[in-house]
């Protein structure tokens, strides 16, 4: 089969052509200004290529959903789903071989780097059987992979960030292959950007952004500013599937169109009546239009809701009927939830039934790995099977919940001053890190031996031996742990202020 697509042409040569199985084996990196003709390059891209291999496109902006009525991609409007359903809809679309285009236009950046980085996640970490080769596009990397933190939550850029530096550094090995757009070279975190083995540099105008496309395409810094005079469409090419020297292309037509097109220059006429009466007459409250609002989508049923809803009748029933065996025509019909006993017995015994349901998912090896949302999911769905009510717990609660019992602590040591204290301390951190201090806190209020670096790893969510030295370095940093080493090269972790100290244990183990 041959892989060879034709991306347009070279300025006084032949046809400028991609090796397409190459492509797959060492990502891209695009990067031009805003009018140079990004877009129209990835959007030649898919189009040459979608009927060959299969397609995921984060589109932050809604720029490629008309690709859906020539090639018949898939479009999910993101604003419509939840996380939780980004990480599923990322496992479905590998397993299903379905071209999707990801529209995240609506949701605020926070929100477009958590759906995506839960998308990016689901096809990460669908089963192997079903590692099928995958062009990955995303365009405006730099809003998923930024350089520095922003406005937006650590938690969420966090979870991009991670989700990006997998899908460029471990990507190849289970057939994804990132094609990511940025418009500013600096402002794309450098970890991300240098996973990319062919490069497409269209018009730029910093210095800092000029002296990078020079570095990454080998060039000399006085060669750097050739890329103030590309014309709109034209790209310097390198790489593996492109050229082995830096080469001029010139990118070719496309046969669909954007939704969002420039601006067009037309006539300009002023209004013929007052511009005073026209902008500050009186507005009626009653002529106000009413703020648009999305239609709610109905869910489509599946087992765990059938499931659900078979377990809240039985409840329900066990709840209406009399001590006779009767049932009262009259009776109160609310949920089982609002006539939930709010006795501090029955709060006490509804924890203790969700701490159940929660270790009971922590048992499954493969959950301890999955992102907290999507545990929450599972952990409402369980709820309702055991009639504990569809908001057993909101998320907060949830991820507090979550970090107890990834702490593994028993009931004698949650009940102690001790462990109320390393609660309080936990609150004040971030809520991905308090699983693995109170994992930390039990080891040594329970003189336990120091943790080793997989067990925390474990504990935090990762096989990352590397990342669980990082935490523990983060800790350090704050003041709130000390590590020291006994004669025999054993660590032993202390925590500042409380005095909480572990046996020695073996950092490898």
């Amino acid at each position: 089969m041959n892989s060879m697509i034709t991306m347009g042409a070279i300025p006084g040569g032949g046809p400028a052509q991609m090796d397409l199985g190459e492509l797959l084996a060492t990502r891209l990196l695009v990067q031009g200004n805003s009018g140079s003709g990004k877009s129209h390059l990835l959007r030649r891209l898919l189009e040459q290529t979608a009927r060959v291999v299969q397609q995921a496109i984060i589109d932050p902006e809604g720029d490629f959903v008309s690709l859906a009525e020539k090639f018949g991609h898939l479009v999910i409007d993101a604003a419509d789903h939840s996380e939780a359903a980004m990480h599923a809809a990322g496992e479905r679309m590998r397993v299903h071989r379905a071209s999707v285009v990801l529209n995240l236009e609506g949701l605020d950046a926070d929100q477009q780097m958590r759906w995506a980085a839960a998308f990016l996640g689901g096809m990460f970490e669908v089963p192997r059987e079903h590692w099928y080769p995958v062009l990955v596009v995303v365009d405006e990397a730099q809003l998923f992979a930024p350089a520095v933190a922003g406005e937006v939550s650590d938690e969420a850029r966090r979870a991009s960030l991670g989700a990006m530096t997998n899908l460029m550094c471990r990507g190849r090995k289970r057939g994804l292959a990132g094609i990511i757009a940025t418009q500013r070279l600096a402002k794309l975190a450098k970890n991300v950007a240098a996973e990319a083995s062919n490069f497409l540099m269209g018009r730029t105008f910093l210095d800092i952004d000029m002296a990078r496309a020079a570095d990454l395409l080998g060039m000399e810094r006085r060669q750097a500013e050739a890329f103030r005079d590309l014309a709109r469409g034209t790209f310097v090419a390198l790489g593996p599937a492109l050229y082995r020297r830096p080469t001029t292309v010139r990118i070719g037509a496309v046969e669909t169109a954007s939704r969002s097109a420039g601006p067009v220059l037309a006539p300009f006429e002023p209004p013929s009546a007052p511009v005073h009466e026209l902008i500050l007459a009186p507005v009626p409250v009653h002529d106000l239009p009413p703020r648009p609002r999305r239609p709610a989508q109905t869910p489509m049923p599946d087992l765990l809701s059938q499931l659900a809803a078979h377990g809240e009748a039985q409840a329900s029933g066990a709840l209406n009927g009399d001590a006779h065996g009767q049932s009262d025509a009259g009776a109160d019909d609310r949920p089982a939830e609002q006539e939930e006993d709010t006795s501090p017995q029955s709060r006490a015994e509804r924890e203790a039934q969700m701490t159940a349901i929660l270790r009971d998912m922590l048992a499954d090896e493969d959950q301890g790995f999955r992102p907290a949302p999507v545990l929450y999911q599972d952990f409402l769905v369980r709820c309702r099977i055991a009639a504990l009510g569809r908001n057993a717990l909101d998320m907060r609660r949830f991820n507090r919940l979550l970090a107890t019992a990834r702490s593994g602590v028993g009931e004698d040591t949650a009940g102690s001053p001790d462990w109320q204290q390393a609660e309080s301390l936990a609150s004040t951190l971030p809520e991905d890190i308090q699983a693995v201090f109170l994992f930390l806190a039990r080891a040594a209020i329970e003189r336990q031996a120091c943790p080793s670096d997989a067990r925390i790893a474990q504990v935090y969510g990762t096989v990352s031996k590397g990342r669980a030295r990082r935490l523990l370095g983060w800790l350090e940093d704050r003041n709130l742990i000390v590590l020291r080493a006994d004669g025999v090269g054993r660590r032993v972790l202390t925590f500042i202020g409380s005095g909480w100290e572990t046996l020695p244990g073996a950092a490898e183990g």
